[in-house]
């Protein structure tokens, strides 16, 4: 079920007032929200609510076990068995088919030809977060950081619907408290989440869905068919575009959450305002960074083992996070740029010492512009279908100047142009403008809000794009 869709509005006003009559009677209200998000969840495909539903009762069982259990290898068994499990299927629906064409391939080189079939898995919506959500429920438990809840809060957080199809990946010490408590509705930051709401529905379906139709999508799936300008201004239009649209899935999903009277962790800070490829990493999807950090990342030694040591782990940590996003090598060559960007930074810093002053304007803004377009660049691997595709828009940056560019309008330019520069709005202006929503009556919010809806209809494509982010 899409956000931006009449199917989900409908959904969500039946959901919201149910959702806060139940709200002071936890024992009605958790088995509620658990239908109404296997509801929302099933639309698509409802034989994949079993699979939820079995990953659910899977990590509350081992979760339990691990907490209850005093002998060590025993512990480490268990958790061992809850993250086969985890990974076993999410290998099986996201990279069966990957993993068997690439081995049936390399077997082809070496003359061998192994009896493998293709099986066209199905992709189950949200299931590389989910499946991370039940990852560090069962990893906290064994680490001692947080003791299971029951079953059926375990099935609340982990199937709450405005995180479950694309995040943000929330800890268990994040949400499962809230929900032990019920809500207070006097206390819901309504301004804030009617902000992010509008705001996220306009990125996704006025930027995002417009510079996917108007310039993206054509020129990626044939880049040879263009001039160097229109590949350029695409590259930096597909940066913007997914900025757009996930950000602005989250946004939505944050200020649905906020109007339920759950807080959600922030997700993006203008991440392409970033300095360097760290600080990208430190703004750009800031829940999934964080859990490669304190679940892969430090697990493997971190930085305690040793430069060399600390470049490895940095490495298998992006590659691994670019294969997550997808079940192809673009996307592992993506996590390796990214990887390999980030242990150079760590050398060239570690070469030069602490810094004796703070940068200059100049050196920001040339830090700022390399920062950008290193991440444009690996965003071509990102988006391609393949290598071929890949080294065709690079190669087309170089060939093809002076050629006709129609695909370059004033109004792809001006989608570009927004998308970046409210990444440098100053801080305080998102606040000013939430409190004086707040101070309107309820008639003015509401014809606010009308026009805002109104606008975005108006200059959004027709028909809604799935978001990116739910394939992966």
């Amino acid at each position: 079920m899409l956000f931006p869709t009449a199917t989900f509005a409908l959904f969500f006003l039946v959901v919201l007032p149910l959702s806060w009559l139940t709200m002071p009677w936890p024992h009605r209200w958790r088995p509620f929200i658990i239908v109404a998000s296997y509801v929302f969840y099933g639309w698509w495909d409802w034989r994949f609510v079993f699979l939820l539903a079995g990953c659910t009762l899977w990590n509350q069982v081992l979760a339990v076990r691990i907490w209850r259990s005093r002998s060590q290898p025993r512990r480490r068994a268990l958790l061992w068995l809850a993250l086969a499990g985890n990974l076993g299927v999410l290998g099986y629906f996201k990279y069966y088919d990957f993993f068997v064409s690439s081995t049936d391939n390399m077997a082809a080189i070496v003359g061998l030809d192994l009896p493998l079939s293709l099986k066209a898995v199905v992709l189950p919506v949200g299931i590389s977060f989910y499946t991370f959500m039940a990852i560090s429920y069962v990893v906290d438990a064994y680490r001692g950081e947080f003791e299971p809840t029951t079953l059926e809060k375990f099935a609340v957080y982990l199937s709450f619907f405005p995180h479950l199809v694309a995040g943000p990946i929330v800890r268990p010490s994040e949400l499962i408290p809230q929900i032990e408590t019920p809500r207070n509705p006097r206390r819901v930051d309504t301004s804030r989440a009617f902000y992010l709401i509008a705001t996220g529905l306009f990125k996704k379906v006025v930027i995002a869905n417009y510079l996917a139709s108007s310039i993206v999508d054509e020129v990626f799936a044939a880049p040879g068919q263009h001039s160097s300008l229109e590949i350029l201004i695409a590259i930096y239009a597909y940066a913007v575009q997914i900025y757009a649209d996930f950000s602005g899935y989250t946004d939505i999903a944050i200020g649905i959450a906020l109007l339920l009277g759950f807080t959600f962790p922030q997700n993006f800070d203008s991440p392409y305002a970033a300095t360097s490829v760290q600080d990208f990493w430190r703004r750009w999807h800031m829940t999934l960074s964080r859990w490669l950090r304190d679940y892969l990342y430090i697990p493997l030694g971190g930085n305690r083992r040793g430069r060399l040591m600390t470049y490895r782990n940095l490495m298998l940590t992006m590659l691994i996070g670019g294969l997550w996003h997808g079940a192809a090598w673009t996307f592992v060559v993506w996590g390796g740029l990214h990887g390999l960007a980030l242990a150079s930074e760590r050398w060239w810093h570690e070469r030069r010492g602490p810094a004796t002053a703070p940068p200059s304007t100049r050196r920001l803004w040339l830090a700022r512009i390399a920062t950008f377009h290193f991440v444009c660049f690996a965003w071509i691997f990102f988006r391609s279908d393949s290598f071929g595709a890949a080294w065709d828009m690079i190669e087309g940056l170089f060939t093809g100047w002076g050629e006709a560019s129609p695909l370059v309008t004033g109004g792809v330019l001006l989608a570009i142009g927004v998308g970046i520069g409210s990444q440098y709005l100053p801080e305080r202006i998102p606040r000013i403008v939430m409190a004086r929503f707040s101070r309107l009556p309820v008639l003015g919010q509401a014809t606010v809000l009308a026009l805002a809806l109104m606008l975005t209809s108006v200059l959004g494509p027709e028909g809604v794009a799935p978001f990116i982010y739910f394939q992966f």
